[in-house]
């Protein structure tokens, strides 16, 4: 497997008051094309941060990040925007779908960015909810479906642009533990499948079911190999 993410000596520092907090300070590690890992830690850890400058949603304050090969630190605003775009699926905690949206409407908003022909858009949205065990629930709205079913549309949008990788924010916090493991279950499934997939979370037994965990501790890496090792979980 080729290295699809490289970063080398990040860092994000941020004055608050008289106070500079180093949310991440000086973190390198690979990530391999069709991985799926972790990032765990507690609050503060620095592993929300590390997420944002991953997804491209915030910048580095120094060091570098590759992104299959670009350094994502040189980019222009659009240019990171269209990388963003093009590249990478989040899924969120809380869902962020729109309320009034369908199911497909709401998977296929992404492709409306790109520009994607109508038919097209709904063509591949229908195709990411039956990926996802939703083939039946397309029309429904979000106030339709159950918490884990409308986290499995957040993950059909995530797949809906066929990302180069996606980021999943704490994807089994607000779902109970049956949900939970059922949540977990599709998205290893969706990694034996080839995707590359992060997830960030706080929980040491929602490490301990990835192949790989990076555990963050005050901005660094504390530890980093198999999930039920790192997280502490047996």
């Amino acid at each position: 497997m080729t290295a699809l993410i490289q970063v080398e000596n990040l860092k994000r520092h941020y004055v608050m008051g008289d106070t500079t907090v180093k949310a991440v300070d000086g973190v390198s590690f690979d990530i391999k094309q069709g991985e799926y890992l972790a990032f765990v830690g507690t609050s503060g850890s620095g592993k929300t941060t590390l997420m944002n400058i991953l997804g491209c949603l915030a910048r580095p304050s120094a060091g570098t990040y590759s992104l299959g090969g670009r350094l994502v630190d040189e980019l222009s605003d659009d240019e990171l925007s269209a990388l963003r775009n093009k590249n990478i699926g989040f899924v969120f905690q809380n869902f962020q779908l729109l309320p009034k949206s369908t199911a497909l409407k709401n998977v296929a908003l992404p492709l409306v960015y790109r520009n994607v022909p109508l038919r097209e858009r709904h063509e591949r949205a229908a195709q990411a909810l039956e990926m996802v065990g939703l083939g039946t629930r397309m029309k429904h709205r979000p106030n339709e479906l159950s918490g884990g079913q409308r986290q499995r549309v957040a993950i059909a949008r995530a797949l809906v642009s066929d990302p180069t990788l996606i980021l999943a924010d704490e994807p089994t916090g607000n779902l109970d533990s049956s949900t939970a493991k059922d949540i977990l279950a599709l998205l290893s499934k969706l990694h034996e499948e080839g995707n590359t997939i992060v997830i960030v979370t706080h929980e040491p037994s929602i490490a301990a079911q990835c192949p790989r965990a990076i555990r963050m501790s005050d901005g660094i890496i504390a530890a980093d190999g198999p999930g039920h090792e790192v997280s502490g979980d047996r």
